[in-house]
């Protein structure tokens, strides 16, 4: 179910996050004061972790990276929304700080960036027309149908899985630029299933006519990426054990996903 956003909840959340902050560095000198920039970036179009409501960005991701970035001590840049197939370039390019768009942490992603400790976990779900005819219960039920996902996504990683299979024609493996726009073609007809998170079909789910059919257990991890030679990540990964350790985390949690 998508939430309503609350003005006041994020100016708590980033008070609190303030709060902690000027805590961490009341000790230093003012010169020893940190006010440097993480300018973060995302791929809007998966909720309930980043999306628009209202011309404005978001979500459990931007929450809780603002919350992060504050707690560390550092200022919070203006978010940059992009593809995601441009997020690790854009950050390698010095274009953005930090990625925060619900990104699983895999051995290729781990060879060009660094990621922070994981916040989430998640496997994949394939989403169906809610009371549609095709009703699949295992992968093996996809046999022959059109399936679609985000690109660049773990999505995308287990749709090409079943055209390596031979399970999914290539020309029938449908790639999207968000996955809105694949729950909207779902909608429509377009495509038979989409493969996509599982917090993110859950909602889905809640404001479409369409349904879980059955889940893939992928076992991912989510983080927020940096650049390898960023000594920032450090600081961040403290202020992330900060929010769990005091409750700040759970917050979010039920704002976001109960």
């Amino acid at each position: 179910m998508a939430r309503t956003y609350s003005m006041d909840r994020r100016a708590y959340m980033k008070t609190v996050g303030a709060l902690g902050a000027t805590t961490a560095i009341a000790g230093c000198s003012s010169s020893e004061e940190n006010t440097e920039t993480i300018v973060p970036g995302t791929n809007s179009g998966f909720p309930p972790f980043e999306y628009t409501e209202d011309g404005e960005l978001v979500g459990f991701d931007i929450e809780l990276a603002e919350t992060v970035i504050d707690r560390a001590g550092y200022e919070v840049g203006e978010w940059q929304d992009i593809a995601f197939e441009s997020l690790i370039p854009s950050v390698l390019d010095g274009d953005i700080d930090l990625i925060a768009a619900g990104m699983t942490i895999g051995p290729d992603r781990q060879e060009q960036i660094d990621f922070t400790d994981p916040y989430w976990e998640s496997s994949q779900a394939v989403l169906v027309q809610e009371g549609g005819e095709f009703q699949p219960e295992s992968v093996e039920d996809l046999e022959g149908v059109r399936v679609g996902a985000q690109g660049g996504t773990t999505g995308e990683g287990e749709a090409e899985a079943l055209v390596e299979d031979g399970l999914v024609a290539e020309d029938d493996l449908r790639r999207y630029d968000n996955y809105t726009l694949a729950a909207q073609d779902l909608e429509n007809g377009n495509v038979d299933a989409v493969i996509v998170d599982e917090p993110v079909a859950g909602s889905f789910a809640g404001d479409r006519a369409v349904a879980i059919a059955f889940v893939i257990d992928t076992g991912e991890q989510f983080g927020m990426g940096m650049r390898p030679d960023d000594e920032r990540l450090s600081d961040l990964n403290d202020a992330l054990a900060e929010l769990r350790d005091d409750g700040t985390y759970d917050e979010l949690v039920g704002e976001w996903f109960e």
